[in-house]
């Protein structure tokens, strides 16, 4: 497939003008190469272990959902130094589908509430609500994370979920007010514990956006790779 192809059917997946604005520049092709793409793959991060491993399978293609070139360049080095030259060596094209996957229908946030099996779904502005019948314990299972909690959490519940680092008083207030009874995201920050209004659950950037990239790759036949962060202890 001729890349110009390939990038129409990731568009039609998570059309850019989904995106918000500060995405702007930071989506769609970040990495120019082969302009025939035959072999895919995809990842939450193009981190250098990750592009090693797409060239040593041959791909032409890596699809992500972080871009690795946030800032503008004023000089190449270091990891995204080592990221670029070995993409650009190998012909590997990479595409960012950030923010724009996020609302994206059968995106980062309806996979995750897949994943952990809600029900009776509604779109937030950014994340969905649903009824979580599992407890946590399980939750913290199928995310692959542990979980830190801040308040009471009683199953059943109205669960509102947010991929990546979410939590801030106005999705909190907007979740409340559409009924959720605990929000679950990632980066949680004092200042928002202490102003929420519901409890909070805590898991990590990784699990909570991971699992939309892989069913994207899952539905299109692609390789994904897992990249996990190491847990830190202090």
């Amino acid at each position: 497939m001729q890349i110009a192809d390939f990038i129409a059917m990731l568009e039609e997946i998570a059309p850019p003008e989904l995106a918000e604005e500060f995405d702007c520049g930071r989506i769609g092709l970040i990495i120019e190469g082969n302009e025939e793409v035959n072999l895919v793959c995809c990842a939450l991060d193009a981190t250098l272990s990750v592009v090693r491993a797409a060239v040593a399978k041959g791909a032409d293609m890596l699809v992500v959902h972080h871009t690795p070139l946030w800032d503008p360049l004023t000089r190449i080095g270091g990891e995204s130094g080592r990221v670029i030259g070995t993409a650009l060596a190998a012909g590997l094209n990479i595409y960012v589908m950030h923010t724009n996957f996020d609302h994206a229908e059968g995106g980062i946030n309806d996979a995750l509430a897949e994943t952990l099996h809600l029900t009776d779904i509604i779109p937030l502005s950014l994340g969905v609500i649903g009824t979580l019948t599992l407890s946590l314990d399980k939750v913290a299972d199928l995310l692959g994370a542990p979980l830190r909690v801040y308040g009471d959490v009683r199953v059943p519940c109205r669960l509102a979920v947010a991929g990546g680092s979410c939590f801030s008083y106005g999705h909190i207030c907007e979740a409340e007010a559409q009924g959720a009874e605990a929000f679950l995201s990632a980066e949680l920050k004092h200042s928002v514990i202490r102003s929420s209004g519901i409890p909070l659950i805590e898991s990590t950037h990784y699990a909570t956006e991971a699992p939309g990239m892989r069913m994207l790759a899952m539905r299109m036949g692609w390789t994904f790779f897992e990249d996990i962060p190491a847990m830190v202890q202090h």
